[in-house]
């Protein structure tokens, strides 16, 4: 099938997408030039949360980086953590918790970006039935995933005195919590509350990472042989996908990637979307804190120390894990995409 934006599907797994750019409006190369290849597999299916990748595959940035990008979409049966250490694709998206998993299961990979600065995990309560604060959830009943109860819930557990006696099972359904007042679940920021207006609730969001959670989100993390071997393609990759983040969240002619994500993900709708990108922005999921200064996908040292202690004392990590092997600097803080 011809059309403007093509996109070219092939089953991973089992079911995932693949995007490859094929015709993108407003890049020239040679017919003699080659592209590097270069493949990205996301953590969920197709949405703004990816956007920025989605913008430099549309914009041409990819393209006029001398590169061949393929983004694969992830899935709920899809890890990209073991597809990453497979070496079924070239880089992964993920959070902080996969450089340190990698440093604790002694793998020879790690983090190149962080897109994200803040975490965009919530808990989320009514408006109204007085849960003002992370302290006054302290025992009472909470839905909550398998991956948060690893993630994030040791962080609540140590700094609010949360229990695992509070834990129900969260399965990503908000029915439960639409139907009791006093519930509190688990949530992405820009969907659970999403569904919860759309379903005429009225709910009140709280940012984890605003109450001193330091998981950079939204990585790219790569093997060290690719990083060593395939250095200066990576930071082509690096580069683009940072403008194409810049982009995104400016709202910089990001109508070919927003339908590229519908087409990937039909679940995907442009209310939602546009949702999406207002509460990043307003909560500073991608241009906040040393990404203001160093430019989008910023990482510092201290950053991860804090974070690996903090995790640490909160019993998620053994003492001891030398943190420096979770990432690299050399690939960020260039101040690309910056106005």
């Amino acid at each position: 099938m011809r059309s403007r934006y093509r996109i070219e599907r092939r089953a991973l797994l089992t079911g995932g997408a693949a995007l490859t750019l094929a015709a993108v409006p407003g890049a020239r190369i040679g017919r003699t030039q080659a592209l590097d290849r270069f493949s990205f597999q996301t953590d969920w299916r197709a949405q703004a949360e990816h956007g920025g990748f989605y913008q430099a595959v549309a914009s041409g940035l990819y393209r006029r980086a001398g590169l061949d990008v393929e983004i694969r979409m992830g899935g709920p049966q899809q890890n990209p953590a073991q597809l990453l250490v497979a070496g079924r694709v070239d880089a992964a998206m993920g959070s902080g918790f996969m450089g340190l998993n990698f440093v604790r299961e002694n793998i020879p990979f790690l983090v190149v970006a962080a897109m994200f600065q803040k975490d965009p995990q919530i808990l989320m309560t009514h408006e109204g039935n007085g849960i003002t604060s992370f302290e006054a959830m302290r025992g009472r009943p909470i839905l909550v995933g398998a991956s948060g109860r690893v993630t994030y819930w040791p962080f609540l557990r140590a700094r609010f005195g949360f229990q695992d006696e509070q834990i129900r099972p969260y399965t990503f359904n908000i029915q439960p919590w639409l139907a009791d007042r006093n519930a509190i679940q688990q949530g992405f920021l820009s969907s659970e509350p999403f569904s919860a207006i759309q379903a005429g609730a009225r709910p009140r969001v709280f940012l984890i990472a605003d109450a001193g959670y330091d998981n950079y989100n939204c990585v790219v993390s790569v093997g060290r042989q690719l990083m060593e071997t395939r250095g200066e393609v990576l930071q082509r990759f690096i580069n683009a996908s940072i403008e194409g983040w810049a982009q995104y969240m400016r709202g910089q002619d990001v109508e070919a990637a927003n339908r590229l994500i519908m087409r990937d993900n039909p679940e995907m709708n442009q209310e939602r979307i546009d949702y999406a990108i207002r509460v990043m922005n307003e909560m500073g999921i991608v241009a906040s804190g040393d990404a203001q200064a160093m430019g989008i996908g910023a990482m510092t040292d201290a950053r991860w120390e804090r974070f690996y202690t903090t995790m640490r004392d909160a019993g998620a990590f053994p003492p001891g894990m030398d943190v420096r092997r979770a990432y690299d600097l050399r690939f960020v803080n260039r101040r690309v995409g910056l106005t």
